[in-house]
């Protein structure tokens, strides 16, 4: 089968290498075309080098198209894979400490909060370009999937701004299945379950097994859970007084909602320093920090290790791979996508990205009617909606004052802040991450004059109530096995009960 595949921010190990590595491992796949792009071109180097050397390994000949002009690597493109972080650790560093001053105490800040919707202005700012790069050079009836958070706002502004068909794809559907499976005493592939909502917000509202429905004996589950009982405390919170178990991690989750880090003095109490995905305050900045440094260092030792095997045992579950195998080869699958709603989930706007069944043939991506979340769950959803619908309109527009009224209504920020609070909060982000806005320029202009003219409201030097510092690589050097799998994995979350 001949058809090619772009990847977009191909500097990123994780990702970039787990998903060729999947896509190959299909047998009709021997012959695609593949191109990797990125704006980095040491880290594409490095990544193109270890992905040329999988492959030669696995007996396929399979060339890489590696360039730092994007145009070229789109051109003819039936798929594009995209991955990036626009601004790089030096932005998502302000998406942390920034809101830190202010009380703000996130555990990831990729998503919703102040440091999703920071996030959110980069990406979308640049997803747009890459849209009209893909309209003009890439093939007519392309398929974007995105992997890039947030995820739901750059999902929503590809299709509603972008013109380019977008599909968002992520693991937090998976992870969760999988510890409802363990709660029960029971393989993954024997619980069946219905998942839906926005992404990171997804609610498992239907669980089944050998036709037996166990949704309404999940809470008892997880409180007798020797492992999850510790790790899992917001959501089994969640659960217990929403009555549905959430896709997302401990810590992902506590940030998302007005509740659990609002007090620092209680962040403690819903945490877990087992794992940074249980609640660790910038954990995830930590984890990245230390990945981007050990895969640097380390590189030539990853060039003598042992290749990845491409077999369909050794896939991973990112749903790509998989997607583009149903449409090309017919063989169905089933998964949860992140689409425009259009009455998929009935009481959640028809203009919102949510996350639900789908299944995929030859024939496309079919999302089947799931009807009315249960009201509990919608709530929830439809409180983030709005900070997303916000947050992309200003991010399209570069409207400051949207954004301001995104950050007022998020949960977790409206919870620690008052609203001058937050206007400062604003200005100080926007300023910080200048070269990454260029929607913004009226606004960072005005955002400069009001900081330099002084008589700001006064902030703290807030370090957050949990966390940790960043690992050198010497330390890291005592456990390379550890230091490997945080920087090779797409998914730094995937070992929750590992020791930091």
């Amino acid at each position: 089968m001949a058809f090619k595949v772009t990847f977009i921010g191909a500097g990123s190990i994780g990702f970039t290498r787990g998903i060729l590595r999947d896509l190959l491992a299909v047998p009709e796949f021997d012959d695609i075309e593949v191109a990797f792009t990125d704006i980095n071109a040491h880290n594409l180097e490095m990544v193109t080098e270890l992905c040329r050397r999988d492959i030669s390994e696995n007996g396929l000949s399979v060339q890489i198209q590696s360039t730092t002009d994007r145009r070229e690597a789109l051109k003819d493109a039936d798929y594009v894979l995209c991955t990036i972080r626009v601004g790089g650790l030096e932005a998502f560093a302000s998406d942390v400490d920034i809101p830190l001053k202010y009380g703000v105490d996130q555990c990831v800040g990729d998503t919703l909060c102040a440091g999703g919707i920071m996030y959110g202005q980069r990406g979308i700012a640049e997803m747009l370009n890459i849209c009209k790069d893909i309209r003009e050079v890439a093939a007519p009836d392309v398929l974007l999937l995105n992997y890039a958070n947030p995820m739901a706002m750059m999902t929503w502004a590809c299709n509603k701004y972008g013109g380019v068909r977008t599909i968002g794809l992520c693991h937090g559907v998976q992870h969760g299945h999988q510890q409802i499976a363990e709660a029960f005493g029971l393989k993954r592939e024997e619980v069946d379950i219905i998942c839906a909502g926005i992404n990171h917000q997804t609610w498992y509202i239907q669980i089944r097994h050998s036709g037996v429905d166990l949704t309404g004996q999940l809470l008892e589950a997880f409180e007798k859970h020797p492992e999850f009982k510790r790790t899992e405390k917001v959501r089994i919170d969640m659960l217990r007084r929403f009555g549905y178990y959430s896709t997302e991690s401990n810590g992902h989750l506590s940030e998302y909602v007005p509740w659990y880090r609002k007090r620092p003095e209680e962040i403690n109490d819903w945490i877990d320093l087992g794992s940074w995905i249980n609640g660790e305050t910038g954990g995830y900045l930590r984890v990245c920090t230390e990945g981007r440094n050990w895969f640097e260092t380390d590189f030539p030792n990853w060039m003598k290790d042992p290749a990845l095997v491409y077999t369909q045992e050794k896939r991973s579950h990112e749903h790509g791979s998989y997607i583009i195998e149903a449409l090309e080869t017919g063989r169905v699958y089933r998964g949860h996508f992140n689409v425009v709603n259009k009455g998929v989930i009935s009481n959640l706007p028809d203009d919102a990205v949510i996350e639900a069944p789908g299944y995929v043939d030859r024939n496309g991506i079919s999302m089947p009617h799931v009807g009315e979340l249960p009201l509990g769950p919608a709530a929830v959803c439809n409180v983030s909606i709005s900070v997303q619908r916000l947050a992309v309109e200003a991010a399209v527009h570069g409207d400051d004052r949207l954004l301001r009224q995104a950050f007022m209504m998020d949960p977790l920020v409206g919870a620690v802040c008052n609203p001058n609070e937050i206007w400062q909060m604003v200005d100080e982000m926007l300023v910080a991450q200048e070269q990454w806005l260029p929607q913004y320029g009226t606004a960072i202009a005005e955002a400069k004059e009001r900081i330099e003219a002084g008589n700001l409201i006064p902030t703290r030097d807030y370090k957050g109530a949990a966390r940790l510092k960043v690992k050198t690589v010497e330390e890291m050097q005592r456990d390379r096995e550890a230091a490997n799998k945080n920087a090779g994995e797409a998914d730094k979350g995937k070992d929750r009960a590992a020791q930091v």
